[in-house]
């Protein structure tokens, strides 16, 4: 059975049954994509040790949910660097209002690569608390989001 939360599309998509990667602390997002970027690797590995819930997990092609971006003002040109690297989350998925260098780097990468990340914003606390790892999610470009726990 799926259960259904309704955000605000930042950067509409769609996405069908993708998996799930949960965070319930702000992501850092130099701290996670960077040492990926850098190394110009096939997958983005969350190189955050300070952040429990994603250390060392696949976050490429994964569905991001998360509270909000928090960090260094370089955050949105790390996600647009993943992106055009091919590399990058296929949504995040934030239950707070996004903040601006996430902005940045989601609508520039949509505009300047070939590479979308999809981003829907203030879904909610009820959506971060219910959101389980390896869950699927389906996003549609309306902002709509159904969370599948079977």
């Amino acid at each position: 059975m799926a259960k259904t939360f309704k955000g605000r599309p930042v950067v509409a998509g769609k996405i069908d049954k993708g998996d799930a990667v949960v965070s319930h602390f702000g992501v850092n997002t130099l701290a996670s994509f960077q040492k990926s970027a850098l190394k110009k690797t096939s997958e983005v590995i969350c190189s955050d040790q300070n952040n429990p819930d994603l250390f060392e997990k696949n976050l490429t092609k994964k569905v991001v949910c998360l509270p909000k971006t928090i960090g260094s003002t370089t955050g949105g040109m790390v996600l647009y660097t993943v992106c055009a690297l091919g590399i990058a989350p296929a949504a995040m998925l934030f239950s707070e209002t996004i903040d601006s260098l996430a902005a940045a780097g989601v609508i520039l990468s949509e505009v300047w690569t070939d590479n979308t990340i999809v981003a829907v914003d203030g879904l909610g606390q009820e959506f971060l608390d219910y959101v389980k790892d390896g869950m699927k999610i389906t996003v549609n470009e309306d902002g709509v989001v159904s969370v599948d726990n079977n």
